[in-house]
């Protein structure tokens, strides 16, 4: 039996002395993500913050089921 797995893609967007701020818009393929960065990049942003797409599977995102309520 094959197993897939479906990513989502989240938009970072990184500050200049350490925040991070994930929105929380998702996005199911990577070239959504990336021509959302484009849309960003059009707009005057500050000097210092980077914005990128960073996979569900990523270390740096939310463990998802863990913020489910449980059901009582």
């Amino acid at each position: 039996m094959a197993t897939t797995a479906a990513l989502v893609w989240y938009l970072v967007i990184a500050g200049p002395q350490g925040g991070m701020v994930v929105l929380p818009s998702t996005f199911d393929k990577r070239e959504q993500c990336t021509a959302a960065i484009t849309e960003y990049q059009k707009q005057p942003t500050p000097a210092g913050w980077s914005v990128q797409c960073v996979p569900s599977a990523s270390p740096f995102t939310d463990e998802g089921d863990a913020e489910q309520p449980s059901a009582q």
